[in-house]
């Protein structure tokens, strides 16, 4: 048997090397898992004591006890990654609240993490630099789709109240799956579920989401339809935030549900969605009414349709008992209607003669009123009419003439009020009031007639 120049048993805490020897004496040095991952640890330790490295955070968690663990990727697109974990002394420090697709620049220990054995930097400070690229992405597809009108809450459906039928899009072998399908047994028996399956996640993700999308669509079976999937990173849901699977739900011709990640993801198809649901167990739970909450609404209605026709069926029986005892004796019925007929009639021809009465009494008044009118009437106008005949008389030119005038005329008739119609040798007829005379012009003198006077001197 070989010589052991040092002890195989690894020392309590450090698990340091064994050397053996090989081939005549020569020792190989084998190292505990312990002792390499320290020596590796220290290597580390030594050459990048603290350095600075920027990136993009990708799968940002916060545990309970404080610390923050994510993923640092190459902010230009390349395919590395670290680990990093940042400690909740240097958590609390941070002036902004970090999140996926983040482009930051941190500072930090290189070392190895050695439950696993993983390369970790244990981050000390942490700043943002800009956003990453997938970020900046993402915020120009939703500026540009925004713009188009797809988020607008005018053009978003209501989801069926009570839905018969429920379709999911998702990964066959996702835990999303599982929650949906626990979900809506547990609450939703009643519904039938029928599962469009499709990538989630990688470059072929968006072409099978909008096909899976549109075969449901093609079917019409599903009342509603939920697109959902688990929790990642900015770049694990990146095929929710392609704008083929934002058209595609958007064009869906029932109304979409969306459950992508966990409360704190937002992707565009949550935003496109007619309803977003901040888990795929929580879209389950808004897409279809638990079973006993419908047999409860259910019981309440029939309770009331119970109740509404009892109540028109006992008014209908008091009806039927009323008639029923109304045709049950018919001759009491003749006899009332027989009596009333008489009141009614002795009523009429008790009116009737008071209304002949009282109608010849208007009548008799009247006619006393007519010839007490017609006989003041005509003494007012006999009155009235003396007093004219008076005044007639009073203007009767021959009363005048009786007074001693005269009324001249000339040979043609015409009255001669004035001497300067009056020509010597003209012939006048005088008018007086118990007859006439011819008369001639022999002489003229004009004067200025006196007042009042009507023919001259």
């Amino acid at each position: 048997m070989p010589t052991r120049l040092w002890s195989s048993e690894p020392a309590p805490v450090l698990g340091l090397l064994v050397l053996e020897p090989v081939n005549g004496g020569l020792a190989r040095v084998v190292w505990g898992v312990s002792a390499l991952v320290l020596a590796v640890s220290d290597a580390l330790a030594a050459r990048f004591s603290a350095c600075t490295v920027r990136g993009e955070i990708s799968g940002w968690s916060r545990a309970a006890s404080g610390h923050c663990y994510f993923n640092l990727k190459d902010a230009e697109g390349g395919s590395a990654m670290l680990r990093c974990a940042m400690f909740r002394r240097a958590a609390s420090l941070l002036d902004f609240a970090p999140a996926d697709g983040q482009r930051v620049e941190l500072r930090g220990r290189l070392g190895v993490y050695e439950a696993r054995g993983e390369l970790q930097l244990v981050v000390e400070s942490l700043q943002r630099a800009g956003a990453g690229s997938l970020y900046e992405e993402f915020l120009r597809r939703k500026a540009a789709l925004e713009a188009q009108g797809l988020f607008d809450a005018a053009r978003k459906r209501p989801v069926p109240r009570y839905p018969l039928c429920i379709g999911v899009v998702t990964s066959l072998g996702a835990a999303a799956l599982h929650d949906v399908l626990s979900a809506l047994d547990r609450r939703s028996r009643h519904v039938r579920v029928v599962v469009y399956p499709s990538m989630v996640q990688g470059a072929e993700a968006p072409a099978a989401l909008c096909e899976a999308i549109a075969a449901a669509g093609r079917h019409g079976e599903a009342d509603a339809l939920i697109v959902c999937r688990g929790g990642g990173s900015l770049e694990d849901l990146m095929a929710f935030n392609d704008e083929r699977v934002v058209r595609a739900i958007a064009a869906a011709p029932m109304p979409v549900v969306c459950g992508v990640g966990h409360e704190s993801d937002v992707t565009l198809a949550d935003l496109v969605a007619d309803l977003r649901a901040p888990t795929p167990t929580a879209a389950a739970e808004l897409a279809a009414p638990r079973t006993q909450d419908c047999m409860d609404a259910l019981q309440l209605l029939s309770g009331g349709l119970r109740r509404r026709v009892r109540s028109g069926l006992d008014t209908c029986a008091q009806d039927l008992d009323r008639a029923a005892l109304r045709l049950a004796r018919p001759a009491d019925s003749v006899r009332r209607s027989a009596q009333r007929l008489e009141a009614l009639g002795h009523q009429l021809a008790v009116v009737g003669r008071r209304g002949v009465e009282q109608r010849q009494w208007r009548l008799a008044q009247s006619a006393e009123r007519l010839a007490r009118a017609a006989t003041g009437l005509a003494l007012t106008h006999d009155q009235r009419l003396q007093v004219l005949a008076q005044r007639l008389q009073a203007l009767d030119p021959k009363q005048v003439l009786a007074r001693g005038y005269a009324w001249l005329a000339d040979a043609d008739g015409r009255a001669v009020p004035t001497v300067t119609r009056l020509a010597i040798g003209a012939r006048l007829t005088a008018v007086l009031a118990d007859g006439s005379a011819d008369m001639a012009v022999t002489q003229v003198h004009p004067s200025a007639p006196a007042q009042g006077d009507l023919l001259g001197p």
